[in-house]
């Protein structure tokens, strides 16, 4: 008779063990309940109504015994906040070389962009048009070539050309990469310009509205923000009327240019803009203090237990905002008190499980998500358990738990063999594992697991799937309720999905916790040569 693999035998064992423990509905009724109750405020980082959040955690995590993971003996990670955000429209003019001179409308031609970095920002500079403002080594792209930006402002197009594959895509589609590369060149501005495909996705005009929202980062030690890329201020977003205005006097028509952008190709011309830009901006610059939660369930191998598989999901949602139909508060009921409400009930999974798992597990709940992934950011720029020491994320976000799930979703989890993990404890709930039905969405790069990957960690975001009427009932949450106060215990959340949803993802854990070889990227992986370490 052959061995049994370690693999095979590691997802037996994990399959046993996941049998010893069964979620509760109830637990999942009650997390999601008190989370997602006016009481919280909508979970804004920095309010009251977070910290209460983050107290109830800490207090969950240690009913259920688990060591402190936070900072000082604590389970809170303390993370000092900068806010930014416009404290004015501003002004843009565009200089063409005759002299003459037209203003850009905010709401109407632009949003102004914010930093942290300064109250003011004044720049007179030539303006340089860089295509999609990409540079991808495997594609053999590079839509700086030949240009000479230093002292300049670049424009750069939403996105990236549809031929790089989705999750890729959404990496250099990134503002965040956008600037850092503008700056590692010597622009001194980035301004981002609307494309056909980005109003489809979302309107200016909807976007516009909103170009007073608070902006947070986190603080260092020396009190710097963090802000890649900051050199590259960022100028303002323009919508595609006032594309008309910036790129008036270019050699190529705008309409050939957002055609070429539309082309799978993405061959955009690239060209100095006959130009200068005058900008006058102003920030409102501010700081708050909000808190990771983290707990540490130690393993037991020898060998193993310095070795630490992290399991996230992010506490915060919008708090309180416009009045929709009586309404202000932003529950945050499936965004993503659905998450937490996992998060400890899988916590208590390993906490009451007669085995510890091999490896340790780090239940970790992050602020500040909704404000650009900044607390997963600020852990792993700070990890309280060693840098080196986490080996695998699984990050939970935003599970629609309305109906009873027959598939999930694993972003990235074709990248590394995390994705074996999770097809096998899918396969022993008799779930299907379903690829990303969106990848134009770019949703791999869009939560708090991608801080990790950054920094060279294997993970995974985990969804609830497409198959039993799940497609329906995400397209219906993202249309009525997404970022809106109707996200809250009225919807008709089924508890059941939730406990086994809870289950899915202990199952998971475990088996990477218990599993002897170390969670790696797949060869060749993109993300894994791009970061990994």
């Amino acid at each position: 008779m052959k061995l049994l693999s370690a693999t095979l035998a590691a997802a037996l064992a994990t399959s046993a063990t996941a049998a010893d423990f069964t979620p509760s509905a109830a637990a999942m009724k009650g997390h999601i309940g008190f989370l997602a109750s006016d009481l919280m405020e909508g979970r804004e980082a920095g309010t009251r109504g977070y910290d209460l959040a983050a107290s109830y955690v800490a207090t969950r995590f240690e009913i259920l015994g688990l060591t402190p993971a936070g900072a000082a003996g604590s389970y809170l990670q303390t993370v000092p906040l900068a806010t930014y955000r416009p404290a004015e429209a501003g002004s843009i003019r565009l200089i063409a070389r005759d002299g003459s001179a037209t203003e850009l409308k905010v709401g109407v031609d632009y949003t102004p962009g914010t930093t942290p970095l300064a109250p003011r920002v004044a720049i007179d500079a030539p303006v340089v048009f860089v295509g999609f403002g990409i540079v991808a080594p495997k594609e053999k792209r590079d839509d700086y070539r030949g240009l000479d930006v230093r002292g300049k402002i670049v424009v750069a197009l939403s996105g990236a050309p549809k031929f790089i594959q989705g999750e890729e895509r959404a990496h250099y589609a990134n503002t965040r990469t956008k600037r850092a590369e503008a700056a590692k060149r010597g622009a001194v501005g980035l301004i981002t310009l609307y494309t056909p495909t980005q109003e489809k996705r979302a309107p200016f005009a909807r976007f516009a509205r909103n170009w007073q929202s608070r902006s947070m980062t986190w603080v260092d030690a020396a009190g710097k923000p963090s802000f890649v890329g900051g050199a590259a201020t960022p100028v303002a977003t323009v919508g595609l009327d006032g594309a008309e205005k910036l790129l008036a006097g270019a050699p190529v028509p705008v309409a050939d240019i957002m055609a070429a952008a539309e082309d799978p190709k993405g061959k955009v011309p690239r060209f100095q803009l006959p130009l200068r830009a005058s900008v006058r901006l102003a920030n409102e610059l501010g700081t708050a203090t909000s808190s990771n939660v983290a707990a540490l369930v130690e393993g037991s191998d020898p060998a193993l237990k310095s070795e630490v598989v992290v399991l996230s999901a992010h506490l915060d949602h919008v708090g309180i905002g416009p009045e929709v139909n009586g309404d202000r508060i932003n529950n945050g009921a499936l965004d993503n008190a659905s998450g937490i409400a996992t998060l400890l009930e899988v916590a208590r999974g390993f906490a009451e499980s007669p085995t510890r798992p091999k490896r340790s597990v780090l239940l970790l709940a992050v602020t500040a998500e909704e404000k650009g992934l900044v607390g997963s950011d600020y852990f792993i720029q700070n990890p309280t358990v060693g840098a080196r020491a986490i080996v695998a994320n699984v990050n939970l976000d935003m599970p629609i738990l309305t109906y009873p799930f027959v598939d999930v979703i694993a972003f990235g989890g074709d990248r590394s063999s995390i994705g074996g993990a999770v097809r096998r404890a899918a396969a022993a709930m008799n779930l299907g594992v379903t690829p990303d039905p969106t990848p134009d969405e770019g949703i791999f790069t869009r939560s708090d697991h991608y801080r990790f990957v950054e920094q060279g960690v294997p993970a995974v975001f985990l969804k609830t799937g497409p198959g039993n009427g799940g497609a329906e009932a995400d397209r219906l949450f993202r249309a009525q309720h997404y970022h809106r106060p109707s996200d809250d215990l009225s919807q008709p959340i089924d508890y059941d999905a939730a406990a086994r949803f809870a289950d899915l993802n202990y199952r998971i854990a475990r088996e990477l916790a218990d599993t002897p070889a170390r969670p790696a990227w797949n060869k060749g992986d993109f993300f894994g040569a791009l970061f990994g370490k």
